[in-house]
């Protein structure tokens, strides 16, 4: 598994925009509550505070995540080649299976398996992964080890 993080322009343009809806509405929001919340007196008993605490810590973690994310990831655009990596799009066959799968590699953050987007990390995205038309991609799961077969490589 590796550790390299990939998204495409359009998913930093997303999370460019969230982290800016974040960092000055969102924060603004939290912070009026916390005020509110204080306002009511006895911070131990006071359920509006603590709640106002825990959004804010969230907010936080979610906009250290982004930062880390666009700071460190590669941008990737889909496109075509001759061996499965980040960004092409692969047709597959599971064996035993009759019809055949499309599926887009992307990073975590994009993720998407009701579009055929899934990540490089997972099971079978790393099992495709530098494979060529053709090559069987295998993996292990909890009933046992899945094959697919590449089919086409767009």
């Amino acid at each position: 598994m590796t550790n390299q993080e990939f998204i495409t322009k359009e998913k930093k343009a997303d999370l460019e925009q969230e982290l800016k809806n974040l960092e000055t509405v969102r924060r603004k929001e939290i912070l009026d509550a916390l005020e509110y919340a204080k306002s009511l007196g006895d911070l131990s008993e006071n359920a509006e505070y603590h709640q106002a605490r825990d959004e804010q810590a969230r907010l936080e973690d979610r906009v250290q995540t982004i930062k880390s994310i666009l700071q460190n990831a590669t941008i990737v655009k889909q496109h075509h080649s001759d061996i499965v990596e980040v960004g092409t799009t692969v047709i597959v066959k599971k064996k035993g299976a009759k019809t055949e799968q499309e599926f887009q590699l992307v990073g975590s953050e994009e993720v998407d398996m009701a579009a055929g987007k899934i990540s490089h990390n997972s099971p079978l995205g790393e099992a495709l992964l530098g494979k060529k038309k053709g090559e069987k991609a295998s993996f292990e799961t909890p009933v046992g080890v899945t094959e697919y077969t590449i089919v086409k490589i767009k």
